[in-house]
C-alpha cells in the first residue's frame, strides 16, 4: 500500500493524483473540467453531482492505475462554495453557490455592527459574500425544498469536501475539516467549534452543519466503484497548498496564483488578527496541535488571463500570454484592475469593478496582456504590505505554485515589484500534494517534519529591476482608487 491518492475538486476542474509516498513522487494522474453557470450578474454556480460524479471518475482512474495498492484518499477543495443536499436521497436540491458568487452581498453590507465585530473576533473573517453563511441562509431563504428538508430535519449544508465526503461513502460520514469549517463565517477559530450565537444569526441550524475533524483525521470509508479505500486527510485548498509548500513553521508563506490569487502566511500556534484587512485563519490541524495563518485573496488571477483568452479573445492558449508580454518594453501606460466581481482583501468592496486605463492609439494587445499579468503581482503585492504591518515581519521568499506560476514572466515581475525572492518548486501541484501528505500524516506514512525534507526548488526569480516596478506598481494603485469609486451608469 505505498500509493495514496490526492482528490482536489477545485473550482475549474476535479483532479487525482496518485502519488508514491515511499519516493515522494507523482505518479499518475486525472482530469475533468467543471463548468460554471452566470445566471445573473455577479452570480456563480455550479452542478454539484457534476462535481461528484467527476470526482468518482478521476478517482476510478487513479485506482485503477495503481492496481488496488492505495493507501488512502486524501482531499483538498475550493473553499467556501456551499452545497444543500437530501440527507436520505444525498442529491443536491439547488445548485452549488461558488465562493466567487456576490448574491448575497447586500445582506452582508446591512449586518449589524455588532454581528460584524464579532465575526471578526470569533472566526477571523470579514461581513463579505464570498463566505459560506450568507450562502447557507440565501439558499434557506430562497429554495421551498431546503426549508421543506430543514422542518423534517433531513437537510445537509456544507462545502464542497463534507459533499463529496458524504457521497463517497455512501451517507455514512457527514463530515469538514477545521481549516474548511474555519470559512464558513460560522465556526470560532480560537475553541474550533460552531458558535451558537453566530448561528443564531443567521438562522443556521448545528444539525444541519457537518461535524468538525481534524485535517489529518480519519473520514471514512469511501466505495469507489466497489473497491473500499479510506478517506484519510482533509483541507481547504490554500491550507493544503500551503503544506505541499513545506510552509509548515511560524514566518513562512506562499502564494497560490490559481484561480484567485492567495496569501498565506503562517503564524504558528498564534492567531493574529488583522488590522489591515487580511483574514486570520486556520492553517491545519495535525497531531493534535492547530496551526494558524494570516490570508489575504485576490479574487481574479488565473481567471483574469482566461478572460483575455475566452472574453477577449486576444490569446489562443493562455500559455500565450508570457510570450506577448515580454514582446513589449512595458505596458505603455496601461493599469488594469481585475475587479469583475468586487475587489478582495485588503478592500473588501463588492461594488467595484474591473478597469481598464491609459488606453491610446499606440495600444497593442500585448500592452494589455503585460498589464494584466502585472496586476495580478501588484495585488499580491499590496497583500504582503498589510502581512508585514500586522504581523511585523518581512517575508523575505515568497513560495510560489498554482498554475500561472509556470509564467516566467509573472515570476520574475513579482520578485521585482515585492522586492523578495521568488522561489518555485519542482513540484507545482502544490495543492494535491499537501492533499496527498495530511493523507499519509493520517495513515502514519510520514510525519509533517519530513514535508520540510522533501521540498525541492527548480528555480529562484531574484528581484533585479526594483524601481520600473515600483512605477508599475504606483500606476495599479491609481486605477485601483478610481475601480473602487463605483461610477454608475
Amino acid at each position: 500500500m505505498k500509493y495514496v491518492i490526492a482528490l482536489d475538486a477545485g473550482t475549474t476542474s476535479i483532479r487525482a493524483f496518485l502519488y508514491d509516498i515511499e519516493k515522494g513522487a507523482f505518479v499518475h494522474g486525472a482530469q475533468q473540467e467543471v463548468a460554471s453557470k452566470y445566471p445573473f450578474p455577479g452570480w456563480v454556480e455550479q452542478d454539484a453531482n457534476e462535481i461528484y460524479f467527476k470526482a468518482a471518475y478521476v478517482l476510478n482512474d487513479c485506482l485503477a492505475y495503481a492496481k488496488g495498492k492505495v493507501a488512502g484518499i486524501g482531499i483538498t477543495n475550493q473553499r467556501e462554495t456551499v452545497v444543500l443536499w437530501d440527507k436520505t436521497t444525498g442529491e443536491p436540491i439547488c445548485p452549488a453557490i461558488v465562493w466567487q458568487c456576490r448574491r448575497t452581498s447586500e445582506f452582508c453590507k446591512n449586518m449589524p455592527k455588532e454581528i460584524v465585530r464579532r465575526v471578526k473576533e470569533r472566526t477571523g473573517l470579514t461581513n463579505d459574500a464570498y463566505f459560506s453563511a450568507s450562502k447557507i441562509r440565501w439558499a434557506l431563504d430562497h429554495v421551498p425544498l431546503a426549508r421543506t428538508l430543514l422542518k423534517e430535519g433531513k437537510l445537509c449544508a456544507g462545502t464542497i469536501d463534507s459533499y463529496l465526503i458524504f457521497k463517497l461513502t455512501e451517507g455514512n460520514v457527514f463530515a469538514t475539516d477545521v481549516t474548511n469549517a474555519s470559512r464558513t463565517m460560522l465556526f470560532d477559530i480560537h475553541f474550533c467549534d460552531y458558535d451558537e450565537e453566530i448561528m443564531r444569526f443567521f438562522g443556521i441550524p448545528r444539525e444541519i452543519l457537518p461535524e468538525v475533524r481534524a485535517s489529518d483525521a480519519d473520514f471514512g470509508t469511501a466505495n469507489i466503484g466497489g473497491t473500499k479505500i479510506a478517506l484519510a486527510g482533509v483541507a481547504g485548498d490554500q491550507q493544503a497548498a500551503l503544506i505541499g509548500q513545506a510552509a509548515v513553521t511560524e514566518g513562512e508563506g506562499k502564494i497560490t496564483y490559481g484561480t484567485g490569487l492567495f496569501l498565506l502566511f503562517h503564524t504558528g500556534g498564534k492567531c493574529i488578527s488583522s488590522e489591515s484587512g487580511l483574514l486570520s485563519t486556520i492553517a491545519y490541524q495535525v497531531g493534535g496541535e492547530t496551526a494558524y495563518a494570516l490570508e489575504g485573496s485576490v479574487f481574479h488571477a488565473g481567471s483574469s488571463i482566461q478572460w483575455l483568452r475566452d472574453g477577449l479573445e486576444i490569446l489562443s492558449t493562455s500559455s500565450e500570454s508570457e510570450r506577448l508580454a515580454i514582446s513589449v518594453p512595458d505596458a505603455g501606460g496601461v493599469s488594469f484592475v481585475p475587479a469583475f466581481t468586487g475587489l478582495g482583501a485588503p478592500h473588501w468592496d463588492s461594488e467595484a469593478r474591473g478597469m481598464l486605463t491609459g488606453l491610446t492609439r499606440g495600444t497593442t494587445r500585448a500592452h494589455i496582456v503585460r498589464a494584466v499579468l502585472e496586476s495580478i503581482a501588484c495585488g499580491a503585492r499590496e497583500l504582503l504590505d498589510c502581512m508585514t504591518k500586522d504581523s511585523g515581519i518581512l517575508l523575505k521568499e515568497i513560495k510560489c505554485d498554482g498554475g500561472a506560476s509556470q509564467n516566467n514572466f509573472l515570476m520574475q515581475f513579482q520578485a521585482d515589484v515585492s522586492s523578495a525572492n521568488v522561489n518555485r518548486p519542482k513540484e507545482r501541484e502544490s495543492t494535491a500534494l499537501g492533499a496527498a501528505y495530511l493523507c499519509a500524516c493520517a495513515k502514519d506514512m510520514m510525519s509533517i517534519d519530513e514535508i520540510v525534507r522533501r521540498r525541492e526548488c527548480e528555480r529562484v526569480f531574484v528581484p533585479h529591476e526594483k524601481e520600473k516596478a515600483k512605477q508599475v506598481y504606483n500606476s495599479y494603485l491609481v486605477a485601483e482608487k478610481r475601480a473602487l469609486m463605483h461610477f454608475e451608469n
